[in-house]
């Protein structure tokens, strides 16, 4: 169902700019007009303006017109599966607190969540 977005974030992981943790993360966020925008963590030497994957495909999105999502995926280059930080569930609860949040460890393997549980 959802094997296009799960590679979609795969991909996005590798324009992740995180030259301090090297910690990677791509997500692919899909709308309810079933439009995908992805985004990749953007790190700064000053840690607290650091921008998750996740507001930045939503962002994008957002700019685009498009307020509803339908689900997101997140893929990262730790070895366990990452949720979404409490700012990302937040800022994505906003506009659609009952889409699906995929969570990936590999593109055969990953877990579905609703971002409303998540709370």
């Amino acid at each position: 169902m959802y094997e296009d977005l799960i590679e979609k974030a795969l991909f996005a992981r590798k324009n992740s700019h995180s030259p301090y943790s090297k910690f990677k993360v791509g997500v692919a966020l899909l709308t309810k007009d079933n439009k995908v925008y992805t985004g990749a963590n953007v790190e700064c030497s000053s840690y607290s303006l650091t921008i998750c994957a996740e507001r930045v495909a939503a962002v994008k999105a957002i700019t685009d017109k498009h307020k509803v999502f339908k689900a997101v995926a997140i893929a990262s280059s730790g070895k366990e599966l990452i949720f979404p930080c409490g700012a990302c569930r937040q800022f994505l609860s906003e506009f659609s607190d009952n889409m699906d949040v995929i969570l990936i460890k590999s593109k055969n393997d990953y877990q579905i969540y609703k971002l409303q549980n998540l709370f």
